[in-house]
């Protein structure tokens, strides 16, 4: 009994230090990254309190897209590399990192609502312990058995690459519990063959889809509780005919003001792609969602500097990822200068 007791606490210490870790960066991002400018006032245009957002969660938007653009990297490094090959670390870093910058920005644009702030760290802690647990296993059997197969690639080698290449399409539009993690654990089972590495890597991913389709159940049931956000949005344009606008898929003209013209669109990569239309067709962007200022992120070579809230490498790619902070009158001129970064997306609210 008394060697029991003694690895019982030796168990329940590592899972202390373990959960101490884990919340370490939310205490650092609490204490250390403060903002300390104050929230500029701002007379909305769009006056219904119903298509007003707070313009805070342009900023809250990113550490989801975050993850989401970590598994694109994780994807670009395996289609020719192996697991052990992509930084786990440097993608958890990025993750704490941007939500820093993006905390202490936040202080002039009506900071982080009490209901979003828990949110983006329980992602952040889960997002954390998924990539130390894939970290652990990935740098040392993982390792192991790569290097025993060899050079050459196994046929689930090139399998899972596929895989994690479709998730990562799949996450730019649709949230990831909604994948279908069973059906990958089917193809990994019926394409696996009897080399080492193909049995290896169907029981290793096997226990990691069929984890993440049991979590994604609760979590599904647990979204569909609360309600769906919003999946359009308002927006104040300038300088484009009504009936112009009138005619483009999905936007609907709503009024007509001193300032602009008051049109109903999509959220979320639509937004992104009709603005980009409309920039490059001559409009000018007056006000979205009750707001005068938006983020964006772009790529760009590294080692480039544009003004960003923050920048990181991107792996897999061998560019840089920024983000950067506008005001919305700003964004056509800058969607149209022919010197600008690539943009890779419009953050809404």
């Amino acid at each position: 009994m008394r060697l029991l007791w003694r690895w019982f606490r030796r168990a329940l210490l590592a899972v202390l230090v373990l959960v101490l870790l884990l919340l370490a960066p939310v205490g650092y991002n609490e204490l250390a990254c403060r903002g300390s400018g104050e929230t500029l006032p701002y007379e909305p245009l769009i006056a219904d309190p119903d298509w007003q957002r707070a313009e805070g969660r342009t900023l809250m938007t990113y550490p989801e897209w975050h993850i989401v653009h970590a598994y694109d990297d994780y994807a670009a490094v395996i289609r020719d590399g192996d697991p052990h090959e992509f930084g786990y670390f440097r993608a958890i870093g990025g993750f704490w990192g941007s939500l820093c910058a993006l905390t202490q920005a936040s202080a002039e644009h009506g900071g982080f609502s009490g209901d979003i702030k828990p949110t983006i760290y329980v992602i952040g802690v889960s997002f954390t312990f998924e990539l130390l647990l894939k970290a652990a296993y990935e740098e040392t059997l993982g390792r192991l058995f790569a290097v025993l197969r060899g050079a050459e690639r196994a046929p689930l080698d090139d399998l899972s690459a596929r895989q994690a290449t479709d998730y990562a399409a799949f996450l730019q539009q649709v949230p990831w519990y909604r994948w279908d993690f069973a059906s990958d654990v089917t193809a990994l089972k019926q394409a696996n063959t009897s080399v080492l590495r193909d049995t290896e890597r169907r029981i290793a991913l096997g226990i990691e889809f069929g984890a993440k389709a049991i979590y994604a159940r609760a979590i599904a049931a647990a979204v569909a509780s609360a309600g769906f956000d919003e999946l359009r949005l308002r927006v104040v344009v300038s300088g484009f005919p009504a009936a112009k606008l009138a005619n483009i898929k999905d936007v609907a003209v709503i009024d007509e003001i001193a300032e602009g013209i008051v049109i109903e669109t999509p959220r979320y990569r639509e937004l992104t792609h009709l603005i980009v239309d409309m920039a490059e067709d001559g409009a000018n962007f007056v006000e979205i969602a009750g707001n005068d200022d938006i983020m964006l992120t772009a790529i760009s070579p590294r080692g480039e500097d544009h003004g960003g809230l923050f920048a990181f490498d991107r792996q897999g790619y061998g560019d840089a990822r920024h983000l950067i902070l506008l005001k919305v009158t700003e964004l056509g001129d800058w969607l149209r200068r022919s010197d600008r970064p690539s943009l890779e997306h419009i953050h809404d609210y």
